[in-house]
């Protein structure tokens, strides 16, 4: 009675389907055909340089978090703060760069595993870094990350990929930047409370 009752709830759908395993239906770096106007070769170009930005994309984020975390000094406060916000803006980057992969018919890198293994940001040390060392890798991950995504940009644009090179410009460029603008300042060293002897006496 009891397995009856079983097959016939199963047979209705309430009970999930566990351990279901299956074959790979579109394997990483290859492009489905979508009625985009663009050629499989834009396509798929785009796709590739995208992931490229993707995954580095995501190792910045995880330097973000990292740092955030492990902040020290007299800025504690403002530097944890500023962090986090810039980490939330490169998350909110990494959604937008995986859909405009996934839309021109792609696979989008997300395994950290993968990510790892095709990231061209270096990898920090376990431990915690003195604060400039941090913030200076941070701004390293950026250079790299916005010297590619200019290439690619100017790429995209050749092959009539108008929508990666706007992604490519007002996303990750544009967040890029001004985000290397906050973080550089942090490096300047320069008199909080009174200007230097030589300002007062000119």
């Amino acid at each position: 009675m009891a397995a009856k009752t079983l097959r016939q709830t199963a047979r209705l759908g309430s009970q999930p389907h566990l351990h279901v395993h299956g074959r790979e239906i579109q394997e990483f770096g290859t492009v489905r055909l979508f009625p985009l106007g663009l050629s499989h070769d834009a396509r798929a170009y785009s796709c590739q340089r995208l992931n490229q930005i993707l995954a580095d994309t995501q190792i910045l984020h995880s330097l973000y978090k990292k740092h955030h975390w492990l902040m020290r000094g007299p800025t504690f406060y403002q530097l944890h703060l500023l962090l986090d916000k810039h980490a939330g803006e490169q998350l909110e980057l990494i959604d937008t760069i995986a859909e405009r992969v996934q839309t021109l018919g792609g696979v989008a890198i997300g395994d950290p595993r993968h990510v790892a293994e095709i990231t061209r940001i270096s990898r920090p040390p376990n431990g915690c870094e003195e604060v400039p060392a941090m913030l200076s890798r941070l701004l390293e991950a950026h250079e790299t990350i916005l010297i590619d995504a200019h290439d690619a940009a100017a790429k995209a644009a050749e092959q009539g990929d108008d929508g990666t090179n706007d992604l490519l410009v007002s996303n990750v460029i544009r967040t890029g930047e001004l985000q290397v603008w906050f973080i550089a300042e942090h490096l300047v060293e320069v008199p909080w409370t009174a200007a230097s002897p030589e300002t007062l006496t000119a």
